[in-house]
């Protein structure tokens, strides 16, 4: 048998609202019938379990896998991905749906630009609007940036949206692929990290269109519109703890010795700031307190992880500073507080793949 150019894994938890449009939207894929739908639930509990077995009945080419838990936004993709037959994979949140001819064009780009991993344009859920390609490069303070991007230009991308993401499938296995340990969120920056590091190329493919809702995982079912600028501790700690392990896995000396030191110094600012305008210091350390203790408990992973790395490694930190960019993400970041005024914070939330940041 002929195996399928493409393995879409959609990772679903209590994604009910959905997946009937998501998983309608791939029966329509021009790629149909060179694709297979690999369906992962994470013992959702909305039955959305039951409703993907529903949806994808009679269809040959899809199939459903139980993970039997709450394993996150990693592991579960990794389980999903376990028996893949596709030249490339495809991680897919439920909260989009593609156009007709989204795959094939993501397909047919990477064969031709012999990328690693790619990620098609990235528009709004309601309106079709530009919501982003991915990230082109990081700051001094080891923060990742859009700064210098062409809207609709085909170019290299430093780190592919983790809602859509396409990748080689031997090069996914050969990576190790997404870290278990860091559970959720910077999972796409670390993947892309290595991605970069093997050598191999991430890129954007702007003629291909995906839509996404953005934060489905935890979105309200009345909501309009995504939640923009809020945040909790669930996410904060795991965005502060996984950006700080993606650094100390990934960098080699000269980016080690200068990006984890300012982000450090970033996190201390931006706590003191949180403290200073939610007055909720449990917040401030559970979200940044813990989630330094939370690197030094897997410090025995991040030095196997980069002896692991070394081994593949074909580019180094002065390699990698082409993607350095010279404005401070946080600067524009404060920038927004001004438009937007201060993020609100929501009570913790349970985990689930794909929350809200």
């Amino acid at each position: 048998m002929i195996p399928p150019d493409l393995s879409v894994v959609i990772l679903n938890y209590n994604g009910r609202r959905w997946l009937p449009r998501c998983l309608e939207s791939l029966r329509r894929q021009t790629l149909a019938d060179r694709m297979e739908v690999i369906l992962a639930d994470n013992a959702s509990q909305d039955g959305s379990d039951r409703l993907a077995q529903e949806l994808i009945a009679g269809w040959p080419a899809a199939r459903f896998v139980q993970n039997g838990g709450n394993f996150g936004y990693c592991e579960g993709n990794n389980l999903g991905a376990r028996g893949a037959r596709g030249r490339y994979l495809l991680f897919l949140n439920n909260d989009t749906y593609l156009a007709p001819d989204c795959l094939e064009l993501l397909v047919a780009a990477m064969d031709r630009r012999q990328a690693g991993a790619a990620s098609p344009q990235i528009l709004n859920y309601q309106d079709g609007a530009l919501q982003g390609y991915g990230r082109s490069g990081f700051d001094l303070f080891g923060y990742y940036s859009n700064q210098g991007d062409e809207a609709g230009v085909p170019r290299d991308l430093f780190i592919a949206p983790g809602c859509a993401y396409a990748i080689r499938t031997e090069l996914f296995q050969a990576l190790g692929g997404f870290d278990r340990e860091l559970f959720m969120y910077v999972d796409e920056t670390d993947l892309s990290w290595r991605v970069w590091i093997a050598g191999e190329r991430v890129i954007t493919v702007p003629e291909a269109k995906l839509y996404h809702w953005g934060a489905g995982a935890s979105a309200p079912s009345t909501a309009e519109g995504p939640a923009r600028f809020r945040t909790t501790e669930f996410s904060r700690f795991h965005t502060n703890r996984n950006a700080l392990l993606t650094l100390l896995k990934n960098t080699e000396h000269l980016l080690l010795g200068v990006l984890v030191p300012m982000q450090l110094l970033s996190l201390l600012a931006e706590s003191l700031f949180m403290l200073a305008v939610t007055r909720r210091p449990g917040f401030v350390w559970n979200a940044y307190g813990k989630a330094l203790l939370g690197c030094w408990r897997l410090r025995h992973h991040v030095l196997s992880e980069r002896r692991r790395i070394a081994r593949f490694r074909q580019h180094g930190d002065l390699w990698m500073l082409r993607f350095a960019r010279p404005v401070p993400e946080r600067l524009l970041e404060v920038l927004r507080l001004f438009r937007q005024g201060l993020p609100s914070v929501d009570a913790a939330t349970p985990p689930s793949p794909r929350a809200g940041a």
